[in-house]
């Protein structure tokens, strides 16, 4: 039987980081198609959604029968609860990357309309916390985690100046209204991925130290400072 658990447990790694990798795949494309506009590339991204959506079915599954069958503990029970999470978080961020695609398709019809905020320093910024935090959940490293939760501060920072300058534009040009709102709703989407980012670095700090960080995250963010 250990054997047996061991290797259900290896199986269930792979499907992880498959996972993990299609994850990155798209909010990479997502970031892309915000700034290009590529709507071949936005109705690819919307189109593969099911593809992450039945991953993370597939993946939860695994983790309730392994649970059942071997009634793991100590470590191991707690590999399984972080799987289930980050399982979770990562279907998540698959779905917002899907929608920043759909919202690009929108944006992409209003001729002459100058994006009020450079999204490129916002998209950067996420893309590299997606792809620490899964670097993070690979190597079990905590010193990684613990520098995401501190990179999401900035990515707020810039949601709101997102927000402050797209509601400005509103006011000046309300026949862009419908886009406008759409590249609002884009600002939103990659703060929300951002955040999903987060909890998974949270969610590894847990399966390694077994410390529940979002009740004492202020403590890691002023001991950074």
């Amino acid at each position: 039987m250990h054997r047996n658990f061991h290797r259900e447990i290896d199986k269930l790694r792979q499907k992880l980081l498959t996972m993990g990798s299609m994850v990155e795949d798209r909010v990479r494309k997502a970031c892309s198609v915000v700034h290009s506009e590529d709507i071949q590339l936005a109705r690819e991204i919307i189109a593969s959604d099911w593809e992450i959506d039945e991953m993370e079915i597939e993946i939860e599954e695994d983790c309730l029968k392994i649970m059942a069958l071997y009634q793991p503990v100590a470590k191991d029970l707690r590999f399984l609860i972080t799987v289930i999470k980050v399982n979770n978080e990562m279907e998540r961020i698959g779905d917002y990357a899907a929608q920043i695609a759909k919202r690009v398709k929108i944006v992409s019809k209003a001729e002459g309309l100058s994006f009020p905020f450079n999204f490129e320093v916002m998209t950067d910024l996420v893309m590299k916390e997606v792809n620490m935090s899964l670097d993070a959940l690979v190597d079990r490293d905590v010193d990684i985690a613990k520098k995401i939760i501190l990179l999401d501060e900035e990515i707020n920072t810039l949601k709101r100046r997102a927000y402050k300058l797209i509601r400005k534009a509103m006011k000046k040009k309300p026949e862009f209204g419908r886009s406008l709102l759409n590249l609002y709703l884009v600002a939103g989407h990659l703060e929300r991925i951002a955040d999903r980012a987060t909890n998974i670095a949270e969610d590894v700090i847990y399966m390694v130290e077994g410390e529940v960080v979002r009740r004492n995250i202020d403590s890691i963010r002023n001991s950074k400072r």
